[in-house]
C-alpha cells in the first residue's frame, strides 16, 4: 500500500476515534483536533466533507445521551445566524486557494486555542445582559466556522454560557444545535462538490470506531484530570496549527 494511502487511514482511524472520544464525554476540546490533524494529509476543503458525515454519525449519540434536556429556544435563536454563516463560509471555501483555506484553518485552531487559555478570565470579567440578536451573532461566527473547519464551539459555547444554562442543558443545546447544523451543511457541501464519494467510501469502514471511542469517552470523563487533560490538547491545538502555516 502507497505509504500516503497508508498515513490517511491511519489519520482517518484516529481522528474518528478523537470524534467518539469528544461525543462520549472528554470535550469538545478534543474533537477540534480532527479538522487541523486531516487537513495535514489532504486539502482542507476535502477535509471538511470527508469530516461531516462521521459528525453526523457522532450527533446521533450526543443527542440522544441527553434528549430533550436542551433549551429549545436558545437554539431556534441560533439557528438563523447559524445558516447565514454556513452560507458566508461556503462561499468562501468554495471561491479561497487551498493554502488560503489551509492558512485561515490554522488561524482558526489558534484563535481557539488562546480562547480556551483566557475562558476563565473573559467569563469572569464580562459584564452582560442578554439580547435577542447575541443568537444571530454567536450563531452566524458558528455557523462560519464550523463550514470551515468544523470549529464553531467557542461563540456557541460563550452564548450558551452567558445565558446562565446548567451543565446539562449547556452540553444538551450544544449537542442539538450542532447537530441541526451539521444537516444544514449537507447540501451547501454538496452544491460546492467538497464531498468526495471515494473518499467517503474509504472510511466508511472506519465508522464504528466512533462508537466505540464514545463508550471510552465516557469510561474515562470521570478518571482523568480534565486540567491535565485540556492543557495536553490545547497543546496539540498549537502544533497542529503551527504545522498548518508552516506546511
Amino acid at each position: 500500500m502507497d505509504n500516503n494511502l497508508t498515513l490517511f487511514f491511519v489519520m482517518a482511524a484516529g481522528v474518528g476515534l478523537l470524534i467518539g472520544l469528544s461525543k462520549g464525554g472528554l470535550g469538545g476540546l478534543m474533537g477540534s483536533l480532527a479538522t487541523p490533524l486531516m487537513a495535514l494529509v489532504m486539502p482542507p476543503s476535502q477535509v471538511v466533507g470527508l469530516l461531516l458525515p462521521m459528525l453526523m454519525f457522532a450527533d446521533v449519540f450526543a443527542v440522544a445521551s441527553y434528549w430533550k434536556r436542551w433549551r429549545g429556544r436558545l437554539v431556534l435563536l441560533l439557528l438563523p445566524g447559524g445558516v447565514a454563516g454556513v452560507t458566508i463560509g461556503t462561499l468562501f471555501i468554495t471561491n479561497a486557494p487551498t493554502e488560503t483555506l489551509r492558512n485561515v484553518l490554522a488561524w482558526i485552531v489558534l484563535i481557539f486555542t488562546l480562547y480556551k487559555v483566557f475562558e476563565p478570565r473573559l467569563l469572569k470579567y464580562l459584564s452582560y445582559r442578554p439580547r435577542t440578536w447575541h443568537g444571530l451573532l454567536a450563531g452566524t461566527i458558528a455557523g462560519f466556522a464550523s463550514t470551515l473547519a468544523h470549529a464553531g464551539g467557542p461563540p456557541a459555547a460563550i452564548y450558551l454560557l452567558m445565558q446562565g444554562v446548567d451543565p446539562v442543558e449547556f452540553i444538551a443545546t450544544n449537542a442539538l444545535f450542532f447537530a441541526i447544523l451539521n444537516w444544514i451543511k449537507v447540501p451547501y457541501y454538496a452544491y460546492a462538490g467538497l464531498f468526495n464519494a471515494e473518499r467517503l467510501l474509504q472510511v466508511l469502514w472506519l465508522m464504528p470506531i466512533i462508537p466505540v471511542g464514545v463508550l471510552i469517552g465516557r469510561w474515562a470523563a470521570g478518571r482523568i484530570n480534565k486540567l491535565w487533560f485540556e492543557r495536553i490538547i490545547i497543546t496539540a491545538l498549537f502544533v497542529t496549527a503551527v504545522m498548518l502555516l508552516l506546511e
